[in-house]
Parts: C-alpha cells; structure tokens; sequence
C-alpha cells in the first residue's frame, strides 16, 4: 500500500464530509459524491482515506468509483462536456457532434485539454431522448443540436 499523498486541507475536507454521515459505510454513495463535487475526482490516496474513516476496505470504495461512471478517478475540466451516445441519441447523428468536438478541442474522449479548460466524455442516456442528439456541458442540457453549433456553444462559455 502506498503512502497517503494528499493535503491537509483536502483530508480534513474528507473527514468532515465523513464524519458528517457518521462515518456510516451505508452512505459511501453520498460521502463520495460529496468529495468528488468538493475535490473535483476521487484519485485512490482520497478513496483510501475515505476506506479508513468509514473502516472498510479500499477495495470496496474503488469498486463503487469504478462502477459508476459519474465518479472520476482523473480530474476533469472547468467544463465537463459528455456526449450522450444512447440510441437516440446515437441514430440522431451523436457521432458527427463528438468528432466535431474532438476536432475543434483536439483531445480524444477521457481526456482534458492542456488549459485544463475543457474534458471529454460519452455517456450511454442522459434520459433526454426527445431531445436527442444531447450534449451536457456541466449541469446543463444541450439538445436537438448539430455539429456546426459546437463552435458557438463553446464560444457562449468564455
């Protein structure tokens, strides 16, 4: 097992998120949506101390971030952007927008731009269908879109 290499700050952040739930291996889900919204991702140093607070074994805490796509082991960027890849979504031409992306970002999806700016990701449903192709840029919902609006949508967040 490697030595913990996180900040002080940052372990008392994790801590008090933990201690706030009890210390209750029942909200694991919770604590680690609470410290990922805090730090941003869950890299294995933070999955560790959360396994020791709430005494059970790290294992089981990487199982669950492993398991569900919404937690990130890699940081991401100061914008998120996930292209839904549902049916819909997929059949309503969700490829053409995802390689317009990659063009005009430069990056392939899991990664985040240099300027840490911008990281993408596809996803299988955001539950928007009939709004399909969507794109989700952070919290909000872009739908109905075609590869010639990304230039704009991304000019709209400077």
């Amino acid at each position: 097992m490697s030595d913990i290499k996180i900040s002080c700050t940052a372990r008392e952040q994790i801590e008090a998120i933990c201690n706030k739930c009890n210390n209750d291996p029942g909200e694991l889900i919770h604590i680690l949506h609470e410290v990922q919204h805090q730090l941003g991702y869950l890299p294995e140093d933070v999955q560790r101390v959360i396994a020791a607070k709430l005494r059970i074994p790290a294992s089981k805490v990487f199982g669950v971030v492993t398991f569900y796509t919404f937690f990130t082991m890699t940081p991401k960027g100061r914008y998120p952007i996930s292209v839904c890849m549902g049916t819909a979504c997929y059949v309503r031409g969700a490829e053409k927008i995802l390689e317009e992306l990659k063009r005009i970002l430069n990056i392939e999806v899991g990664e985040t731009t240099p300027d840490g700016k911008y990281s993408l990701d596809c996803l299988r449903c955001v539950g928007a269908c009939g709004l399909a192709p969507v794109v989700t840029i952070g919290d909000k919902v872009y739908g109905r879109l075609q590869s010639i609006e990304i230039k704009k949508i991304l000019d709209s967040l400077e």
